[in-house]
């Protein structure tokens, strides 16, 4: 006979799981370093909204795209290519009606720029962008078919994950069944679906150790082997739970470090051409 409290008990667990993983998917996504950098000031008795890119595709000028209706309003983008030896460049934002607009120029996959943008009226000049520039990285264009499959991988690899950690908090639980699952996601999603993505956006397969410093490549690994010795603790039928919630809570803490943090990035101080 089905048992119910047992079906409620599983239900509990997925809808934890859930939460878990919607909740660090959230903060991760709004604490990365290539989320817009959003905001309102207070300039000239008007409130203004501005969105700033930190992530661009290397086909496009990123956009700046600012609301300011009043026309005696002007304003400049400073910017200079991260890592150079370059000058900062000023150019001018373009009134077209109510918008002030200027783009900042495309450079190579993992190319980085960093900007300051101004609002000016007579003597009165207000930076947007505060007392630290924004940082910008260009990326080649990653086919749809890798992303979005990348993106749903990682995500149910995620949620797994923090399922089988609940399910080895129960005394009861299958969770080497979910482990499984887990393990096997994670590989498609982060070991070759991830590298196809790298491969397209900064022309490179893997940067991570023992090739390189991206923490994103890094962190997969890291969280991998975490996953692959709590299999090996609890294989042949094997009782040692606390590895697997060790596995499930790194994998968690992982993905919470926001994505993209010392990526991929061109260091023009080291092309001859930036001297």
């Amino acid at each position: 006979m089905f048992n119910l409290k047992i079906a409620h008990h599983k239900i509990i667990l997925w809808v934890l799981a859930i939460f878990i993983t919607l909740s660090s998917a959230v903060y991760q996504r709004l604490t990365g370093p290539t989320h817009p950098k959003r905001g309102k000031v207070d300039f000239q008795e008007q409130r203004i909204s501005y969105r700033f890119l930190r992530s661009e595709t290397v086909n496009k000028d990123a956009l700046i795209n600012l609301t300011v209706p009043d026309t005696t309003i002007g304003g400049y983008v400073k910017f200079v290519r991260y890592k150079s030896y370059d000058e900062w460049t000023e150019l001018s934002l373009q009134r077209e009606g109510d918008k002030l607009t200027a783009r900042l120029p495309h450079q190579p996959p993992a190319g980085k720029l960093m900007y300051f943008v101004y609002l000016t009226k007579e003597d009165d000049k207000l930076s947007l962008t505060g007392a630290d520039p924004v940082i910008l990285r260009y990326t080649g264009e990653v086919p749809t078919a890798i992303l979005l499959t990348h993106v749903f991988l990682m995500f149910f690899a995620m949620l797994l994950s923090n399922r089988t950690g609940l399910e080895a908090l129960d005394a009861g639980g299958k969770a080497y069944k979910f482990m499984l699952w887990t393990i096997g996601l994670f590989l498609v999603g982060g070991f070759i679906l991830g590298p196809l993505m790298q491969k397209y956006a900064f022309g490179e397969l893997w940067t991570g150790f023992p090739f390189g410093i991206d923490l994103t490549d890094n962190k997969a690994l890291i969280a991998m082997l975490g996953w692959l010795w709590a299999w090996y603790k609890n294989r042949k039928g094997k009782e040692k739970r606390g590895w697997i919630v060790f596995a499930a809570v790194l994998m968690l803490v992982i993905y919470l470090i926001p994505h993209s943090v010392l990526g991929s990035e061109i260091d023009y101080t080291k092309l001859p051409e930036s001297h």
